[in-house]
């Protein structure tokens, strides 16, 4: 398909993207074609890849699918979508599905790429689903359990999934703890806790860090307990980050281990695929509470001249909402 309506957004050089127009195969039998409804911009990593700070080495990890394109630049990059199929199979035919796709109108996908999104989640929410994959994937990792003390260290979009499912565990006591105070209504809605760092629940059984910042895994080193395990999930590109392993690190035998969506966390890996963990993640999103991560919609043809302030705000924790021209106004 030609037209010139069709467009992506590519990340063209240094704090600067740009529309393209996109040519886009007819599908094949095994294909569909979804116009795009919805998107969401992940800030961590699409920052990096906008300020191009993503390390040579680890160029061909961090590939998103069906991305194009080089790293540094140009790189047409992201990976949340949720559209209507308007060609494809007829068991998948004007569905609404989500894809793990780079910020594009209109783009053709094997079928097997999509994953039909439930009837009880709204198009808009459905965008959260990498996000939601990301969370569970950590939670996994971290093993909470009922009544567990809980810190969720950096209440950005992940952080604060990750303490609405700990946050359903029977007893369990979820502290988000961050520097804008502002994040605190957000967390409560979600049955969480809230405090600044220096007021943060000490001998916590558990501990997930999401600031992006040394300064937040400092912190979440501080308030871990004896033999307690601390989650890294921030991604920090080429940044050197200075990790306080003195003082009472080794004499309190804290287990510090890393979390990453790329694959199943070992614990369900045997069981689990890919496919699986995100078909669960949309289950997941059947909350109607999630409503208040997402932030208001910015037009598709905006997001050039507005991604930088996007991306860059250091106090709005919610998802940014992408609205392609498809969607239904309201």
């Amino acid at each position: 398909m030609s037209d010139q309506s069709i467009q992506a957004l590519w990340y063209v050089g240094a704090g600067c993207a740009e529309l393209r127009p996109e040519s886009v195969p007819e599908p094949a039998p095994a294909e569909v074609q979804v116009r795009a409804l919805f998107g969401a911009i992940s800030r961590g990593t699409e920052r990096l890849v906008f300020n191009g700070r993503v390390p040579p080495s680890q160029y061909q990890s961090m590939r998103a699918p069906h991305m194009a394109g080089t790293f540094p630049y140009p790189a047409k990059y992201g990976y949340a979508t949720v559209g209507r199929v308007e060609q494809g199979p007829p068991d998948l035919q004007d569905q609404i599905v989500f894809a793990l796709h780079p910020h594009q109108s209109v783009f053709t996908v094997a079928a097997t790429c999509v994953l039909p999104v439930p009837k009880q989640v709204p198009p808009a929410r459905a965008v959260l689903a990498a996000n939601m994959e990301t969370a569970l994937n950590a939670v996994w990792d971290g093993a909470p359990g009922p009544a567990d003390r809980i810190a969720v260290v950096g209440g950005g979009v992940v952080g604060l999934l990750v303490a609405r499912l700990c946050a359903r565990l029977p007893g369990s006591e979820v502290t988000v703890v961050d520097i804008v105070a502002s994040r605190a209504e957000i967390a409560q809605a979600l049955g969480a806790g809230f405090t600044a760092p220096a007021a943060a629940p000490t001998d916590c059984d558990l501990v997930f860090h999401a600031s992006g910042a040394s300064a937040g895994l400092a912190t979440a080193l501080r308030i871990a307990g004896e033999e307690a395990t601390i989650v890294e999930l921030s991604w920090y590109g080429a940044a050197d980050v200075a990790a306080p392993l003195g003082e009472a690190f080794h004499s309190r035998r804290l287990r510090l281990v890393s979390s990453q969506v790329g694959q199943v966390a070992p614990s369900h890996r045997v069981r689990w695929t890919r496919a699986r963990r995100l078909a669960a993640a949309l289950d997941l999103l059947a909350d109607p509470v999630l409503d208040g991560l997402l932030a208001p919609a910015v037009p598709f043809k905006s997001l050039p001249e507005r991604l930088g302030a996007i991306l860059e705000s250091q106090t709005d924790a919610r998802c940014p909402l992408i609205r392609y021209p498809a969607a239904r106004p309201g």
